[in-house]
């Protein structure tokens, strides 16, 4: 019984955990940009969650970057100028915009939008007339070769809605240059899976003359590249921290280099547990420290995984 409370009290622990990570990137979304949002609403098909959550943690001046790298990893012949899947993504959005009118929201956001971005138009298309049937009175039959996915609006009002949830016989047939939002996602982790890294800063001293805390970061072991020498796996990790004032004047920062080294047994042990940096923070000067209470401060952690030369930034919020 105790066993069983512990599980629902970890379960419980876990949910909540999420719930606030959850509002924590629905309130970093609302504070984009406007050309970020409109970014990140278009590629809402086809972006992963990591990638999302990648992208509203960077800092503003990043987002451009970040958003041209996107495309970059889609490109199916980065030889070529053009990057012919994010010319076909944004054609077939603007077809579905034209097409799905009349639902109370831009065509390419409708059932029928959504299914004609990511797979393209059908190679047969059948509208049902008014039947006897309310669950099928209107609607529409799309094939995609002899698959068929079906639209019904029960309403007739015209707002069609999804009625075919298996998606997965349309794996390789007219998609994104074979590639659907599940696919996409596989794809760009194949090749090398997303550096990535979480961090909080948490301040233990407060005075006048004296502030004192320690940052913590963590990362996944098997979001981390590594080298392989012999029987080892090993990298560096090279972390630099500055926190800024209001005015974007440096109060304090630190630069540190982690190496790790591990076996495959160890390595796939550790699959799922994380990486722990602490790394104190110590300011000892009034002057400085009365700064920190004039506007908005920020802490700027920039971290570089060695092993392939990804670099990720992150920034915290003063308080």
């Amino acid at each position: 019984m105790r066993d069983l409370k512990h599980r629902w009290l970890l379960w419980g622990i876990l949910a909540g955990l999420a719930f606030l990570s959850a509002c924590r990137l629905y309130n970093l979304e609302k504070k984009l940009d406007p050309s970020d949002a409109d970014f990140l609403s278009k590629v809402r098909y086809i972006i992963t969650s990591e990638e999302r959550k990648i992208f509203l943690e960077l800092p503003d001046f990043d987002k451009p970057k970040f958003i041209e790298d996107f495309w970059k990893r889609r490109d199916p012949d980065p030889a070529t100028e053009e990057n012919e899947f994010k010319t076909e993504y944004f054609k077939r959005i603007n077809l579905a915009t034209q097409y799905f009118i009349g639902e109370g929201t831009p065509g390419w956001l409708t059932d029928r939008g959504r299914i004609y971005v990511l797979y393209g138009p059908p190679t047969e298309k059948t509208t049902r007339p008014m039947s006897g049937d309310v669950y099928s009175r209107c609607g529409e039959v799309w094939l995609y070769d002899i698959y068929p996915v079906v639209f019904v609006d029960q309403t007739c009002t015209g707002t069609f809605k999804l009625a075919t949830f298996d998606l997965s016989m349309l794996k390789d047939i007219n998609s994104m240059f074979g590639m659907t939002q599940a696919d996409t996602r596989k794809t760009s982790s194949q090749e090398k899976k997303t550096f990535d890294f979480n961090a909080d800063l948490k301040i233990t001293a407060r005075e006048p003359q004296r502030l004192e805390g320690m940052v913590v970061l963590e990362l996944l072991y098997e979001r981390i590249w590594y080298t392989s020498q012999g029987k080892k796996m090993w990298t560096t990790l090279e972390t630099v921290l500055e926190l800024r004032d209001a005015k974007n004047e440096l109060i304090w920062s630190q630069k540190l280099s982690s190496e790790l080294s591990l076996s495959e047994a160890e390595l796939e042990d550790k699959s799922g547990k994380s990486y722990k940096i602490e790394v104190p923070l110590l300011v000892q000067d009034e002057t400085k420290i009365a700064k920190l209470g004039q506007g908005k401060s920020l802490l700027q952690i920039t971290m570089t995984n060695k092993t392939g030369g990804e670099t990720v930034k992150k920034v915290l919020e003063f308080k």
